[in-house]
Protein backbone atom coordinates (compact mmCIF):
# COMPACT_ATOMS: atom_id res chain seq x y z
CA UNK A 1 0.00 0.00 0.00
CA UNK A 2 0.96 3.48 -0.55
CA UNK A 3 1.90 6.06 1.92
CA UNK A 4 0.70 9.52 1.47
CA UNK A 5 -2.39 8.10 -0.26
CA UNK A 6 -5.75 10.12 -1.38
CA UNK A 7 -8.88 10.66 0.47
CA UNK A 8 -9.90 8.19 -1.74
CA UNK A 9 -7.87 5.49 -2.32
CA UNK A 10 -8.34 5.65 1.62
CA UNK A 11 -11.84 5.39 1.44
CA UNK A 12 -12.12 2.33 -1.12
CA UNK A 13 -9.65 0.32 1.27
CA UNK A 14 -12.06 1.11 4.07
CA UNK A 15 -15.12 0.16 2.18
CA UNK A 16 -13.10 -3.11 0.62
CA UNK A 17 -12.48 -4.11 5.06
CA UNK A 18 -15.85 -3.32 5.74
CA UNK A 19 -18.89 -5.71 6.15
CA UNK A 20 -22.67 -5.62 6.84
CA UNK A 21 -22.17 -7.93 9.39
CA UNK A 22 -19.74 -5.18 11.46
CA UNK A 23 -22.55 -2.79 10.44
CA UNK A 24 -25.35 -4.57 12.05
CA UNK A 25 -22.51 -4.87 15.34
CA UNK A 26 -22.40 -1.22 15.66
CA UNK A 27 -26.19 -1.47 16.61
CA UNK A 28 -26.00 -3.74 19.14
CA UNK A 29 -23.35 -1.18 20.82
CA UNK A 30 -25.88 1.85 20.39
CA UNK A 31 -23.08 2.55 17.85
CA UNK A 32 -25.24 4.90 15.54
CA UNK A 33 -23.47 6.43 12.36
CA UNK A 34 -25.06 7.94 8.83
CA UNK A 35 -22.33 6.52 7.04
CA UNK A 36 -20.80 2.72 7.95
CA UNK A 37 -18.38 0.65 6.20
CA UNK A 38 -17.95 -1.83 8.77
CA UNK A 39 -14.58 -2.05 10.10
CA UNK A 40 -13.72 -3.31 12.64
CA UNK A 41 -11.09 -1.56 14.95
CA UNK A 42 -7.61 -4.06 14.98
CA UNK A 43 -8.48 -3.62 10.79
CA UNK A 44 -8.70 0.40 10.92
CA UNK A 45 -5.43 0.54 13.38
CA UNK A 46 -3.69 -1.82 10.95
CA UNK A 47 -4.30 0.63 7.95
CA UNK A 48 -3.17 3.80 10.25
CA UNK A 49 0.10 2.08 10.61
CA UNK A 50 0.52 2.17 6.87
CA UNK A 51 -0.09 5.57 6.32
CA UNK A 52 1.30 7.07 9.66
CA UNK A 53 0.85 10.70 10.12
CA UNK A 54 -1.21 12.50 7.64
CA UNK A 55 -2.88 15.48 8.82
CA UNK A 56 -4.60 16.92 5.58
CA UNK A 57 -6.01 13.07 4.74
CA UNK A 58 -6.97 13.20 8.33
CA UNK A 59 -8.97 16.47 7.94
CA UNK A 60 -10.25 14.96 4.06
CA UNK A 61 -11.34 11.68 6.51
CA UNK A 62 -13.11 13.76 9.11
CA UNK A 63 -14.95 15.74 6.74
CA UNK A 64 -16.03 12.31 5.13
CA UNK A 65 -18.38 11.97 7.58
CA UNK A 66 -18.12 8.30 7.17
CA UNK A 67 -17.77 6.36 10.61
CA UNK A 68 -14.57 4.05 10.20
CA UNK A 69 -12.94 6.99 8.40
CA UNK A 70 -13.55 9.33 11.14
CA UNK A 71 -11.51 6.91 13.61
CA UNK A 72 -8.61 6.73 11.05
CA UNK A 73 -8.85 10.18 11.00
CA UNK A 74 -8.29 10.77 15.03
CA UNK A 75 -5.28 8.45 14.69
CA UNK A 76 -3.49 9.49 11.47
CA UNK A 77 -4.26 13.30 12.64
CA UNK A 78 -0.75 15.68 14.12
CA UNK A 79 -1.51 16.58 17.54
CA UNK A 80 0.74 19.62 16.84
CA UNK A 81 -1.15 20.97 13.89
CA UNK A 82 -4.56 20.36 15.57
CA UNK A 83 -5.66 23.82 16.77
CA UNK A 84 -8.56 24.70 18.84
CA UNK A 85 -11.18 26.09 16.37
CA UNK A 86 -10.31 22.35 14.96
CA UNK A 87 -10.93 20.03 17.94
CA UNK A 88 -13.84 22.42 18.83
CA UNK A 89 -15.37 21.53 15.32
CA UNK A 90 -14.39 17.66 15.69
CA UNK A 91 -16.03 17.66 18.97
CA UNK A 92 -19.31 18.97 17.85
CA UNK A 93 -19.83 16.98 15.01
CA UNK A 94 -19.25 13.56 17.08
CA UNK A 95 -21.63 11.30 15.90
CA UNK A 96 -21.30 8.40 18.86
CA UNK A 97 -19.18 7.14 21.66
CA UNK A 98 -16.60 5.44 19.65
CA UNK A 99 -15.97 8.66 18.00
CA UNK A 100 -16.19 10.88 20.86
CA UNK A 101 -13.70 7.83 23.16
CA UNK A 102 -11.67 7.38 20.05
CA UNK A 103 -10.66 11.06 19.66
CA UNK A 104 -10.02 11.60 23.20
CA UNK A 105 -7.61 8.48 23.47
CA UNK A 106 -5.90 8.96 20.09
CA UNK A 107 -5.92 12.69 19.73
CA UNK A 108 -7.19 15.32 22.21
CA UNK A 109 -5.11 14.05 25.10
CA UNK A 110 -1.83 14.50 23.11
CA UNK A 111 -2.45 18.04 22.48
CA UNK A 112 -1.27 21.18 24.45
CA UNK A 113 -5.13 21.86 24.93
CA UNK A 114 -5.62 18.51 26.71
CA UNK A 115 -6.53 19.71 30.69
CA UNK A 116 -8.43 22.56 29.00
CA UNK A 117 -10.88 20.79 27.05
CA UNK A 118 -12.80 18.72 30.24
CA UNK A 119 -13.68 22.68 31.78
CA UNK A 120 -14.26 23.77 27.61
CA UNK A 121 -16.30 21.06 26.82
CA UNK A 122 -18.24 20.02 29.95
CA UNK A 123 -20.18 23.13 29.86
CA UNK A 124 -21.43 22.46 26.11
CA UNK A 125 -25.35 20.93 26.47
CA UNK A 126 -24.64 18.65 23.57
CA UNK A 127 -24.44 15.07 24.94
CA UNK A 128 -21.89 13.87 22.91
CA UNK A 129 -19.48 17.20 23.60
CA UNK A 130 -19.97 17.01 26.96
CA UNK A 131 -19.14 13.35 26.94
CA UNK A 132 -15.78 14.40 25.37
CA UNK A 133 -15.16 16.58 28.00
CA UNK A 134 -15.60 14.34 30.97
CA UNK A 135 -13.75 11.50 29.07
CA UNK A 136 -10.48 13.62 28.77
CA UNK A 137 -10.59 13.05 32.45
CA UNK A 138 -10.63 9.41 32.40
CA UNK A 139 -8.05 9.44 29.37
CA UNK A 140 -6.02 11.98 31.27
CA UNK A 141 -5.95 10.04 34.09
CA UNK A 142 -5.34 7.02 32.33
CA UNK A 143 -2.51 8.03 30.10
CA UNK A 144 -0.50 10.69 31.85
CA UNK A 145 0.86 9.02 34.83
CA UNK A 146 3.76 11.77 35.51
CA UNK A 147 0.95 14.43 36.39
CA UNK A 148 0.84 15.89 39.33
CA UNK A 149 -2.46 15.19 41.78
CA UNK A 150 -3.76 18.75 41.53
CA UNK A 151 -4.34 18.31 38.05
CA UNK A 152 -6.54 15.56 38.95
CA UNK A 153 -8.08 17.86 41.73
CA UNK A 154 -9.30 20.26 39.99
CA UNK A 155 -11.56 18.11 37.96
CA UNK A 156 -13.20 16.60 40.93
CA UNK A 157 -15.90 19.95 41.28
CA UNK A 158 -16.73 18.94 37.45
CA UNK A 159 -17.12 15.44 38.39
CA UNK A 160 -20.05 16.31 41.35
CA UNK A 161 -21.72 18.96 39.03
CA UNK A 162 -22.47 16.85 36.19
CA UNK A 163 -23.20 13.76 37.98
CA UNK A 164 -27.06 14.42 37.58
CA UNK A 165 -26.94 14.53 34.04
CA UNK A 166 -28.72 11.31 33.39
CA UNK A 167 -28.45 11.31 29.77
CA UNK A 168 -26.42 7.72 29.41
CA UNK A 169 -23.29 8.51 28.18
CA UNK A 170 -22.94 11.13 29.93
CA UNK A 171 -23.56 9.47 33.01
CA UNK A 172 -20.82 6.71 32.32
CA UNK A 173 -18.63 8.88 31.41
CA UNK A 174 -18.95 10.70 34.65
CA UNK A 175 -18.55 7.48 36.62
CA UNK A 176 -15.83 6.47 34.35
CA UNK A 177 -13.82 9.94 35.04
CA UNK A 178 -14.10 8.90 38.80
CA UNK A 179 -12.69 6.01 39.09
CA UNK A 180 -10.00 6.24 36.96
CA UNK A 181 -8.94 9.35 39.40
CA UNK A 182 -9.54 7.40 42.39
CA UNK A 183 -7.33 4.79 40.78
CA UNK A 184 -4.03 6.82 40.39
CA UNK A 185 -3.06 6.57 43.72
CA UNK A 186 -3.60 6.13 47.40
CA UNK A 187 -4.48 9.53 48.20
CA UNK A 188 -6.51 10.45 44.94
CA UNK A 189 -8.50 6.85 46.04
CA UNK A 190 -9.83 8.67 49.58
CA UNK A 191 -10.80 11.74 47.31
CA UNK A 192 -12.37 9.97 45.06
CA UNK A 193 -14.29 8.15 48.23
CA UNK A 194 -15.41 11.29 49.58
CA UNK A 195 -16.77 12.55 46.43
CA UNK A 196 -18.76 9.41 45.81
CA UNK A 197 -20.22 9.34 48.99
CA UNK A 198 -21.33 13.40 48.22
CA UNK A 199 -22.85 12.21 44.44
CA UNK A 200 -24.36 9.16 46.42
CA UNK A 201 -26.77 12.00 48.48
CA UNK A 202 -27.09 13.78 45.74
CA UNK A 203 -31.05 13.49 44.98
CA UNK A 204 -30.44 11.94 41.03
CA UNK A 205 -30.90 8.43 39.86
CA UNK A 206 -27.97 8.96 38.02
CA UNK A 207 -25.97 10.35 40.42
CA UNK A 208 -27.10 7.37 42.66
CA UNK A 209 -25.36 4.81 40.43
CA UNK A 210 -22.44 6.76 39.85
CA UNK A 211 -21.71 6.99 42.96
CA UNK A 212 -22.42 3.55 44.50
CA UNK A 213 -20.56 1.61 41.08
CA UNK A 214 -17.46 4.09 41.86
CA UNK A 215 -17.60 2.82 45.20
CA UNK A 216 -18.13 -0.72 44.62
CA UNK A 217 -14.69 -0.72 42.33
CA UNK A 218 -12.67 1.19 44.63
CA UNK A 219 -13.35 -0.15 47.66
CA UNK A 220 -12.73 -3.38 46.28
CA UNK A 221 -9.68 -5.67 47.64
CA UNK A 222 -8.46 -5.98 44.66
CA UNK A 223 -8.33 -2.71 43.21
CA UNK A 224 -6.41 -1.56 46.31
CA UNK A 225 -3.72 -4.14 46.00
CA UNK A 226 -3.60 -2.88 42.24
CA UNK A 227 -2.81 0.17 43.43
CA UNK A 228 -0.50 -0.48 46.19
CA UNK A 229 1.53 -2.72 43.18
CA UNK A 230 1.63 -0.04 40.89
CA UNK A 231 3.20 2.86 43.44
CA UNK A 232 5.18 0.11 45.08
CA UNK A 233 3.21 0.59 48.56
CA UNK A 234 2.34 -3.11 49.58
Amino acid sequence: MELNMTLKQTLNELQALGSQKNIDGMKLFNISSAKAFGVSAPLIRTLAKKIKKDHELALALWDSEYHEARILAAIIADPERSDLAMLDRWANEIQNWAQCDNCCAELFEKTKYAYRLPFRWSKNKNEFVRRAGIVMIAVLAVHHKKSEDSEFEKFLPLIKKYSTDERNFVKKAVNWALRQIGKRNLQLRKKAIALSEEIQNIPSAGARWIASDALRELNDPKTIAMIKRRKGEL
